[in-house]
């Protein structure tokens, strides 16, 4: 059997699983137009028919319907090993199970109808199913498992996306309406016709052994193809390798990857993605044997580049050897929380668009030096709260305080845009916070306190780090670091804040009329715009304005009527 490359099989799954996930989509809102009436079935059963029952349509249904089940195949024998997480076992499961599931539904509505001539429409199907629950009950459930594998073929696919947390609790709404309002509409519309008589519902003789002959041979495909399949996995590899860790030394057939090596062996080995090479926590430094291995795949040199790994580090899901070698994982299953376990995508990571705010109290130390430890504990906490406030009100949330200052993200559940206008009211808080905090204790000190921020907008990974109990969500990336450069950069030119023209583009505001530079931050090409802010209520006014405009959109979008409903 030969073995797809990552891509295309990628690409034949995504392609195939939305053929499959379209045709149930508008099964079942078929279905649903019971509610209404048989006869709105019907007549959507007719442009129904045009796009599935054509010829083109046909080949589109059950080609992938079959590539579909291939793949399942071909991932089983992929596998040198079946210890594997759950959420693999069932993946493959249900790729498996679906064209048993569906033959007895093929069988009934399109063989029978073109082999009997008998008819397929809703007036003459719902009283046949209707009288036998049975059939009933597991074309139904058949029906509904497909929904929820292609359900969760598709959350797998746009669960990294960064817009995905703004559409979730419609897409689940949407995932759990659409089967209850089919199975709703199949009842209604059932009940509302005659039940059928016995010669409308069984076929004649000759026919019933027909289709029966042809249940049974697609029957024998598919168990055939598992079967040969499993016997396939079973024939003897070409000899065998030594994969050597750094406590053992492991015996594995040709061909095994790296992680399958593992597995078998039972060793614990990290691999967040399934081994589906879309991300790098699996990776291992190859310290002897790497000349006479396979070059890395196109998945893999993609994710090996993006994190910009050396020559001898390769992806343990991807790395399929046929030769002796030396490794040595990069991240030991230890790492990952032990005290306190995170989720599987919470110690992966997500990309997100985010804003994030550094602040930081200026010649705190001398003031600390200068005053009791218990009130400068004191002086803190009220400046601690004054930030996580501002921050808080402004729809933001604290990371961590360090020292005397702060990080603050913006945009862990809504767009860059508005994350980007909320961090700047946030440090607009901010600054009037410290101003009320310098009015309550200007009698204490011989200077007021002085605040100095840094913001920029753009990509980050918000992803678990830490061990045990220090463990925490948090986000790292070059947008933290530049926002960390910038809050130095308002020291330097003694401002409130330094901020990116990327953060006021995304917040849909003005340039200010403040000192702009380009400058430079160490490890990232290019330069970046900066607007140095000496006092906030510079921008204000332009924040005044921006939450207007916002406030009218968010109200004309409200008021916009529903398309298809009138007013009484």
């Amino acid at each position: 059997m030969k073995v797809l490359s990552s891509r295309t099989r990628k690409r034949l799954h995504l392609v195939t699983g939305l053929c499959l996930g379209l045709f149930l989509l508008t099964h079942f809102l078929n279905h649903a137009l019971g509610l209404i009436s048989v006869d709105a079935m019907e007549q959507a059963r007719t442009v129904f028919n045009l796009l599935w029952r054509s010829a083109p349509g046909t080949v589109l249904l059950y080609g992938s319907l079959l590539t579909h089940f291939l793949l399942a195949l071909e991932s089983l024998y992929r596998r040198r090993t079946l210890r594997m997480p759950l959420r693999e076992a069932l993946k493959i499961l249900f790729g498996l199970t679906f064209p048993f599931l569906l033959v007895n539904h093929v069988i009934g509505t399109r063989i029978e109808w073109v082999l009997t001539g008998s008819g397929d429409g809703y007036y003459d199907v719902l009283p046949k199913m209707w009288a036998d629950p049975a059939f009933a009950t597991r074309q139904s459930v058949a029906l509904l498992l497909a929904w929820f594998h292609g359900c969760l073929g598709f959350w797998f696919w746009i669960r990294a996306r960064d817009w995905y947390p703004r559409y979730a609790l419609f897409l689940y709404s949407f995932a759990l309406l659409v089967p209850l309002l089919a199975l709703l509409g199949f009842a209604a519309g059932a009940r509302s016709l005659p039940p059928a008589s016995d010669m409308w519902f069984k076929p004649p003789r000759s026919d019933a052994e027909t289709l029966n002959a042809i249940r049974l041979a697609i029957l024998g495909v598919l168990w055939g193809g598992i079967g040969a399949t499993l016997v396939a996995r079973l024939v003897p590899v070409r000899g065998k390798v030594k994969v050597t860790y750094p406590d053992r030394t492991v015996a594995v057939p040709r061909g095994y990857s790296v992680l399958e090596a593992s597995r078998a062996a039972g060793i614990p080995h990290l691999s967040t993605c399934g081994g589906r090479g879309r991300c790098s926590t699996c990776r291992v430094r190859v310290t002897e044997g790497l000349a006479e291995q396979p070059p890395p795949n196109e998945t893999e040199q993609a994710t090996l580049a993006r994190i910009h790994a050396p020559d001898n580090v390769r992806l343990a899901c991807q790395l399929r050897m046929t030769h002796d070698l030396t490794i040595a994982p990069v991240l030991g299953a230890e790492n990952v929380g032990v005290k306190v376990q995170p989720s599987v995508q919470e110690a992966a990571g997500r990309e997100r668009r985010i804003a994030v705010l550094f602040c930081d109290l200026r010649d705190f130390t001398l003031i600390a030096q200068q005053r009791l430890p218990f009130d400068t504990v004191f002086l803190l906490n009220r400046y601690f709260e004054t930030v996580g406030e501002a921050v808080e009100a402004s729809g933001g949330v604290i990371d961590k305080f360090i020292g005397d200052g702060a990080l603050a993200l913006f945009g862990l559940k809504n767009g860059i845009e508005e994350a980007s206008l909320q961090a700047l009211n946030a440090a607009s808080r901010i600054a009037r916070g410290i101003e009320g905090l310098n009015r309550g204790v200007t009698t204490e000190l011989e200077k007021p306190l002085r605040i100095a921020m840094g913001m920029h907008a753009g990509t980050a990974i918000i992803g678990q780090l830490g061990y045990g109990r220090a463990s925490s969500l948090t986000a790292v990336g070059d947008t933290i670091n530049a926002a960390s450069r910038l809050e130095g950069f308002a020291k330097e030119y003694d401002a409130q804040l330094a901020v990116s023209a990327d953060v006021l583009r995304f917040a849909g505001l003005a340039k200010a009329d403040c000192e702009t530079h380009d400058i430079s931050i160490r490890g990232r090409s290019g330069t970046l715009e900066t607007l140095i802010v000496h006092d906030m209520s510079e921008l204000d006014g332009l924040l005044a304005e921006a939450q207007t405009g916002r406030a009218t959109a968010e109200t004309r979008k409200a008021a916009r009527p529903i398309r298809g409903f009138r007013a009484p």
